[in-house]
């Protein structure tokens, strides 16, 4: 039997769309770590991500202590909207489930993270949520073909002073080693990165992954 629980709701953005949002939580309230929430973006949409392939993770970190919460951005599963080409009308949702997080679960501190497409859209609410106090990025796709779509999210990542974890593989086909270590050579304030060997981008979506990114948000957690 889990030892957490998993509730739905709606939140509505600024803009009138309708997500479908769940939130992890341990069955006992008086087992929940710290007043801290994770909101985790998922892949893009419009190649099928939806907040499922982030239950593993949330799930993990429930039982682990912390409330988590998943959502589907406009257009994916039960939400209303439709998903943008390039994540910008995106940024909206993370800022609505943000604020319905510290106005509903009296958090004033979130963590962000981004899995895929997901990571240049949370890495450009960062700095937006002003209760946001750390970044996690799965797989962000800083090669050369995704930045036809995600580049202009770059920078707002890059000069945000909040501390930051890129976790990557080493065979991620949108992005190689050294793309990563470029970019990042230009980021502000405390960068850290995680290489996993091996781990092509979409296998890291994958469940046989999420014990091993519980495992590293829960540090980078603890240092935040």
């Amino acid at each position: 039997m889990s030892n957490y629980t998993v509730e739905s709701t709606k939140v509505e953005t600024s803009d009138g769309a309708k997500l479908h949002t769940r939130l992890f939580k341990p069955i006992e309230e008086g087992d929940v770590k710290d007043n801290l929430v994770i909101v985790l973006v998922h892949p893009f949409s419009i190649l099928g991500g939806c907040q499922a392939l982030l239950k593993g993770i949330a799930a993990g970190l429930a039982e682990k202590g912390y409330k988590a919460v998943t959502f589907d951005m406009r257009g994916a599963g039960k939400s209303t909207g439709r998903a943008s080409l390039t994540g910008f009308s995106e940024i909206k949702d993370v800022i609505a489930v943000c604020k319905w997080v510290c106005e509903n679960l009296s958090s004033d501190r979130i963590l962000l993270v981004g899995s895929s497409a997901g990571a240049p859209i949370a890495g450009s609410a960062v700095d937006e949520i002003r209760e946001a106090v750390g970044y996690v990025s799965i797989g962000y796709p800083f090669g050369m073909f995704a930045s036809i779509l995600f580049g202009r999210h770059h920078k707002a990542v890059l000069n945000s002073p909040k501390p930051k974890l890129f976790v990557m593989g080493t065979r991620d086909g949108f992005t190689s080693v050294k793309q990563l270590q470029n970019k990042l050579s230009s980021a502000v304030g405390r960068v850290e990165t995680h290489l996993i060997e091996g781990a092509s981008h979409f296998q890291m979506e994958g469940p046989e992954f999420d014990n091993q990114m519980v495992n590293l948000i829960l540090p980078f957690i603890s240092s935040l």
